[in-house]
């Protein structure tokens, strides 16, 4: 396979057939050596960077979970806080009722802070192993942050307003201090 310009430098004497050949061989050798350094390059550097981005997916995995748990960390403390500087006193002779999920829970109050509690002043939330209570507006940032940890919040604003029109027991109050 010659090619024009070959032929006319075979035919003026500017060249030899041995010397054509030559050069043929080594640009033959010359493109099948690149040939196999680059499959191999190739492979190769294919292979570092698929393992480098799985590195790099493992690492962003690792960083958004310890942010998650610093995160909830964070809340979690956040809480803590807020039950502890806001605390009521509630020592009573009076027994409190209250549901917390299934059970029936009881807390002893005095009569103040269980008017404030039936009224919708005062809530109660978990505190640890046990319950403290703490002003409304303290409970509706915590359930912000952490609904589970409040317990109780009345809301008998609401249930007076809203009552209904056709109640035939409208005209009658029920007392605040009516004990079950």
């Amino acid at each position: 396979m010659k090619n024009a310009l070959q032929e006319q430098l075979l035919k003026a004497g500017l060249a030899d057939e041995k010397k054509l050949k030559n050069v043929k061989k080594e640009k033959h050798v010359q493109r099948k050596q690149a040939g196999k350094k680059k499959a191999v390059v190739n492979e190769a550097t294919l292979l570092a960077k698929e393992k480098h981005k799985e590195q790099v997916a493992r690492d962003q995995e690792l960083n958004r979970q310890r942010k998650a748990a610093a995160d909830e960390k964070a809340v979690v403390a956040q809480v803590r806080q807020l039950i502890t500087v806001n605390r009521v006193a509630h020592e009573g002779e009076i027994a409190f009722n209250f549901a917390d999920g299934t059970l029936v829970k009881r807390l002893h109050v005095s009569q103040k802070i269980h008017n404030e509690l039936t009224r919708g002043k005062l809530a109660i939330a978990r505190d640890g192993d046990g319950y403290a209570l703490i002003p409304v507006p303290v409970a509706n940032k915590i359930q912000e942050r952490s609904p589970a940890e409040v317990v109780l919040i009345n809301d008998n604003q609401d249930t007076q307003n809203n009552a209904d029109e056709d109640d035939p027991y409208a005209d009658y109050k029920i007392p605040d201090d009516l004990m079950w």
